[in-house]
C-alpha cells in the first residue's frame, strides 16, 4: 500500500531516496512538505475509509471523489485531518470526530 501511495506522489521520490531523508527538517517555513507526514496520513485514511470510522466518512469520500477524483478527495480529507489533528493537540483533547467529519462533508457538498 504505501508503495502505491509512493509511486502517486513522484514530487517526494527525491526525498525519500536521499540518504538523509530520515534525518531531513521539513518545515513550512522552508515551504516543504514532510513526505512522511503526507503518506502516514494517506495510510490513516486509507484505513478510515476501510473501517467506515468515523461512520460516515466513507460516502463522504465518495462524494468529494464524485467532483474530482479519488486522490484528490484524500487530500481533500487529509485537509481535514490536520485541522482537526492540529486542535486537539492545540487544546489537549481528543480529536473530535464529529467535528472531522462535518469538516469533510462540507468540502463534499
Amino acid at each position: 500500500m504505501a508503495a502505491d501511495l509512493i509511486e502517486l506522489h513522484p514530487e517526494y521520490h527525491g526525498d525519500l531516496e536521499a540518504p538523509d531523508a530520515l534525518t531531513q527538517e521539513y518545515s513550512i517555513e522552508k515551504g516543504r512538505t514532510n513526505p512522511f507526514l503526507h503518506l502516514s496520513m494517506h495510510l490513516a485514511i486509507a484505513e478510515q475509509l476501510s473501517i467506515d470510522h468515523p461512520p460516515g466518512i466513507r460516502e463522504a469520500h465518495r462524494r468529494l471523489a464524485s467532483k474530482s477524483d479519488e486522490h484528490q478527495a484524500v487530500h481533500e480529507i487529509m485537509e481535514c485531518l490536520g485541522q482537526v489533528v492540529w486542535e486537539s493537540q492545540r487544546l489537549g483533547k481528543a480529536l473530535d470526530n464529529d467535528t472531522y467529519l462535518d469538516l469533510i462533508l462540507r468540502r463534499a457538498s
